[in-house]
């Protein structure tokens, strides 16, 4: 203790920990969701593991000594089911990351209306339940933290992305909103914002030498650095952050290569919605391009 400052210094890695604490992860199955689930548990938590595939939600589980729950979570029922689980095992709930988000690129002339309900229900619609469901459990009892996976595609621009970033964006105004209302119930609201990451169906449906650097400033991210920075989000060392939009892309964007076709960035073939919309000839094999910008009108960005 100095003469100037006697303000007691914490263990700060003490905070990091989520010991006797219980998670929803929504879109557990694979990816973000999956590393995720490993990184709450890691630091103490138990963990709901939400996902439509039932073999998923269940393989995840067992690693994670979790409860696997198998609903659609862009439905209220799927949203009420989750949280009941929760609640019915480990009797109490102390936070929910919602890793759900799945793109249809297509030319803003060409989206059809099925094009925009279906991107809604896959990157917004889930995201409102979560708030609405959860959010009055943790909002009723001693708070907690919500936390959301966006996208940089919500707060930048790029050809064909215009259902995505719409939706992306409107989740970062959820998360906003709902900090403000919620704060004064200890609820915490957050949102994570990647740029591009090496997702496992990104890694599947793109050749090797065709892929951005992974784990390299101004390359793709891991799955494990979104998961990393929704643990700092979940703890008590983010205890005073709310409304905040963290991005995590590798320190630029628009730095990446652009990727002819669609790139998924942040999603993992919908997690815990359901939602199978993108067929092969919506979702052309990426191919890196030499050059070109983000705005190129034949290209779409990699960083989703």
């Amino acid at each position: 203790m100095t003469t100037e400052d006697g303000s007691p210094v914490p263990d700060y890695q003490s905070l990091l920990r989520l010991d006797g604490r219980v998670f929803i992860v929504v879109g557990a199955g694979r990816g973000n969701g999956r590393q995720t689930a490993h990184a709450l548990t890691g630091a103490g938590a138990q963990v709901v593991c939400v996902d439509v595939d039932e073999t998923r939600a269940r393989e995840v589980a067992a690693e994670t000594g979790g409860e696997p729950c198998v609903v659609n979570a862009a439905t209220r029922d799927g949203a009420e089911q989750y949280v009941s689980t929760a609640l019915d095992k480990f009797g109490r709930l102390d936070g929910v990351a919602d890793i759900v988000g799945m793109a249809a690129w297509a030319p803003v002339l060409e989206m059809t209306d099925d094009d925009w309900a279906w991107s809604f229900d896959m990157c917004l619609r889930h995201a409102v339940l979560a708030v609405q469901v959860a959010g009055r459990v943790l909002a009723e009892g001693d708070g907690g933290s919500l936390v959301f996976i966006a996208s940089i595609s919500g707060v930048s621009s790029a050809p064909r992305h215009s259902a995505y970033g719409a939706f992306k964006a409107g989740l970062l105004s959820l998360v906003r909103t709902a900090a403000d209302e919620l704060a004064p119930r200890n609820v915490r609201v957050n949102a994570v914002t990647p740029g591009g990451i090496a997702t496992p169906r990104l890694l599947s449906s793109t050749p090797e030498a065709d892929r951005p650097p992974i784990g390299k400033l101004g390359g793709l991210a891991r799955t494990s650095d979104i998961a990393a920075a929704i643990l700092f989000l979940s703890s008590d060392m983010a205890r005073m952050i709310t409304g905040q939009s963290l991005v995590v892309d590798g320190g630029g964007a628009r730095a990446l290569p652009v990727l002819d076709g669609a790139a998924d960035a942040d999603d993992d073939d919908g997690g815990a919605a359901g939602l199978n919309r993108p067929s092969p000839t919506a979702w052309p094999v990426p191919r890196r391009r030499s050059g070109g910008s983000p705005r190129s009108p034949h290209a779409t960005s990699a960083t989703a």
